[in-house]
């Protein structure tokens, strides 16, 4: 969760159990995809400065894009995490070493499927911080025998080979792009946890499913379709359409995105 008493700025009192204001930084979770915004934790941080963060429950490294600016907070942002800290000098050396081998395996391994004819797409290699691990992200049309595969990056690199495949949802979300709309994928800037719209709820509010205008990047179902689904049942708050809706109808002006 979120720990926004770090980030607590000395704003006017307010009769809330949430701070007035925050302190947010935009970082790219291992040099990669889009920036996220996450709490600046009161460090001194400037643009180019390697973090520590939390991802997915592991202990990982990012690159700060955006110094730390203060922001009115809002409720849903309860969700949203922070740096954890700067790494010292160690960690600074391991986060050089593992951007240089990250390169090397994944030319290494496309290299390598293509010679055993294995159809997969390589989405992203990191190491782990912890331990002598390398997990190879990818995509894939079929099933795969990647054993071989496996026995070629563990002589080459050593220690743990993980192979995890995703969907094309997650590999939009790693990737990052824009999508039609003109803004950031949703998924790769301020969704915390993608749950996309169903064919099934689809139909039930008469959404076309066959339209190519409401297919993402991916391929599937946009996510946005959700927000909505949820604004149609009024499950949406007025705090939180500053955050999901780009622009607002029937407003004097636009509200921006934010996350």
């Amino acid at each position: 969760m979120y720990d926004w008493t770090m980030d607590l700025l000395p704003c006017e009192d307010v009769p809330t159990a949430y701070p007035h204001c925050v302190r947010l930084t935009g970082v790219k979770v291992r040099n990669r995809g889009e920036v996220k915004k996450l709490g600046a934790a009161g460090l001194p941080l400037r643009t180019g400065d390697a973090v520590l963060i939390d991802v997915e429950g592991e202990l990982t490294y990012g690159i700060v894009y955006t110094e730390p600016y203060s922001t009115p907070f809002l409720p849903p942002m309860r969700a949203m995490k922070s740096v954890l800290r700067l790494p010292d000098a160690e960690e600074r050396a391991l986060i050089d070493r593992l951007e240089q081998l990250s390169q090397e395996a994944s030319t290494y391994c496309r290299t390598k499927a293509v010679e055993r004819g294995l159809h997969l797409k390589l989405v992203e290699v990191y190491g782990a911080m912890s331990r002598r691990q390398l997990t190879f992200v990818y995509t894939a049309d079929e099933r795969i025998d990647f054993r071989e595969l496996v026995r070629d990056l563990a002589r080459r690199f050593g220690g743990r080979i993980e192979m995890r495949q995703v969907g094309v949802r997650e590999e939009a979300k790693r990737l990052g792009g824009i999508d039609t709309c003109g803004l950031v994928l949703c998924c790769a800037s301020f969704l915390t946890d993608v749950k996309p719209i169903t064919a099934k709820q689809a139909k039930k509010f008469e959404i076309p499913i066959d339209d190519p205008r409401l297919l993402g990047v991916c391929g599937r179902l946009k996510c946005c379709l959700l927000f909505e689904m949820m604004d149609a049942q009024g499950r949406i708050t007025p705090q939180a359409q500053h955050l999901i809706t780009p622009t607002k109808p029937n407003s004097s002006s636009p509200s921006t995105q934010e996350s």
